[in-house]
């Protein structure tokens, strides 16, 4: 079973690359972030002329988070179920797909140390912790994947020196997201490649793509159950090549758990 994450940055921009993309690589799983559509202009249609079902939760012209499914989309949950408000923003969306549980996230970004908005960026991953203790088990196949806005060490950025006293590096979003690892998530593209200089994401600006200056803040947390069961992890650098790319690349893994055989 393939699945796959990908912050399009703007369906309406992007959707001749998504639907090349995805007639390509045809996924079981396709989590998308960064959508900027309401719920009415999110292209169902479209998607299920591809074979997709799929699940949307958008507002318009920011965020906006997608499941596109083969292998069957039920139960659908859009935000946090936690005992809290509302999330004011649609950054989460959970569906089950071919028996895995799925969410498909797009943490806040923070803007810069200090601001509310990072302050919104912590207590966000704080919420999204407290959502998988109070509706899931580790035992479960269950994976969170989407846009993190972290990069989880030094070694998933370019240059550290860069990045010094700015967002995605600081030591309590790294924390925040050691706290949501713990409930018993594992990041399976790293453990089988340790090694420096993997990236998702490349800045449009002073050709980063092509000076491999990037960051890792794309990826897959898997339980362990779904872990140890994970055949493969990549990231497309591909997508991120030739006319109006996003400037994220799909990150995906294969799971030994059900469809695929080109979904069955």
């Amino acid at each position: 079973m393939l699945v796959a994450t990908w912050n399009v940055n703007s369906l309406n921009a992007r959707m001749p690359r998504v639907t090349e993309w995805l007639e390509a690589v045809s996924p079981d799983v396709l989590c998308m972030q960064e959508t900027k559509l309401s719920d009415e202009k999110f292209p169902t249609m479209a998607f299920t002329a591809l074979g997709y079902e799929s699940v949307h939760h958008g507002e318009g012209r920011w965020n906006g988070v997608a499941i596109l499914s083969k292998v069957g989309l039920e139960d659908e949950v859009r935000g946090f179920d936690d005992g809290g408000e509302p999330d004011p923003d649609a950054r989460v969306v959970w569906a089950t797909c071919g028996g895995i549980r799925v969410a498909s996230v797009y943490v806040p970004n923070g803007r810069e140390l200090g601001h509310d908005h990072y302050r919104y960026k912590l207590d966000w991953l704080h919420r999204l912790r407290s959502h998988l203790d109070r509706n899931h088990s580790p035992d479960e196949q269950l994976v969170v994947l989407g846009d993190w806005n972290i990069a989880p060490a030094d070694d998933d950025v370019w240059s550290t020196a860069h990045f010094q006293e700015m967002t995605h590096v600081s030591k309590p979003e790294r924390d925040a997201l050691d706290h949501v690892k713990d409930w018993g998530l594992i990041d399976t593209l790293r453990d089988r490649f340790p090694e420096p200089g993997i990236y998702s994401y490349w800045d449009y600006r002073n050709g980063d793509f092509h000076k491999r200056r990037g960051m890792r803040i794309d990826f897959l947390l898997s339980s362990a159950p779904l872990a140890s069961t994970c055949t493969a992890d990549l990231i497309d650098r591909n997508a991120r090549k030739g006319k109006k790319p996003s400037d994220h690349a799909p990150v995906m893994a294969v799971y030994e758990v059900g469809p695929s055989e080109e979904n069955k």
